[in-house]
């Protein structure tokens, strides 16, 4: 990964301050990246803006919010233009979810945590940054799931919740292309804290899916993920919109 590639670009991540966030911002800042990051936890967010700024960033900002609030959405895309006067990406990775229940037995509190932290938080930010990336284009990454493509047991809401962010995505590409705005969706294979919980919890479920990726492993939020996200982000990718990249070690294969 080129150093500073992202020298100038300011990045919105939602759901910064841990796993796949956390691990995204890191790779954006280490190349270069302005960064707002936003979350729930006040403190998790203090202590991931105290990890990345010596990373090479040009600054983080940090918004306190629930990405289900459509004012909380403007209000973070206001910090961006505040603090660093632009916004150039957003990345859509917070997402709240209860695994491991059966389609039958999904309640409607747990539809709606998914369906409104997921697809509709992802919606709303991305109206809410519409205005300031077309001015001079821009990059949206979103996150999407192997659940959703492969129909995973036990994710259901998940599962629908994810495969509408693709669809969405989709969307908006062909929408906004005009304005020199790309859309594009990462499938990670990633031990995030849910991810990791989620595994010990389900062992022989955990052992399948490592034996699913062809590289053998569980990837690294920073490591294995970040990179693709700071590809989406840049240059290197002006040409492509409207795409998945499944970062999961060759677990899903299309």
């Amino acid at each position: 990964m080129a150093p500073q590639k992202l020298a100038g670009k300011v990045a919105l991540v939602t759901g910064g301050g841990q796993g796949v966030g956390l691990g995204i911002a890191q790779a954006l800042a280490a190349a270069g990246a302005a960064l707002v990051i936003t979350g729930r936890d006040v403190a998790k967010l203090e202590a991931a803006a105290r990890d990345l700024s010596p990373l090479g960033t040009a600054g983080v900002a940090i918004c306190a919010g629930d990405v289900r609030r459509r004012a909380d959405a403007e209000a973070a895309v206001k910090v961006a233009l505040d603090r660093f006067g632009r916004l150039d990406v957003l990345v859509n990775n917070a997402q709240s979810s209860k695994p491991g229940t059966l389609l039958e037995d999904i309640d409607d509190e747990t539809i709606a945590l998914t369906l409104e932290s997921g697809l509709l938080g992802t919606i709303r930010h991305m109206q809410a940054a519409f205005p300031h990336l077309k001015e001079r284009g821009g990059s949206i990454i979103n996150l999407g799931s192997r659940e959703g493509i492969y129909g995973g047991a036990g994710f259901g809401i998940y599962a629908a919740t994810k495969e509408g962010v693709r669809g969405v995505s989709r969307v908006a590409a062909r929408e906004w292309g005009r304005y020199g705005i790309r859309v594009n969706v990462i499938c990670p294979a990633a031990l995030s804290p849910v991810a990791i919980q989620y595994l010990a919890d389900h062992l022989e479920q955990a052992e399948m899916y490592r034996k699913e990726i062809a590289l053998g492993r569980f990837g690294d939020p920073q490591a294995d993920i970040g990179p693709v996200a700071v590809f989406l982000a840049s240059d290197d990718s002006r040409y492509v919109t409207g795409q998945t990249l499944n970062a999961d070690g060759g677990q899903v294969m299309l």
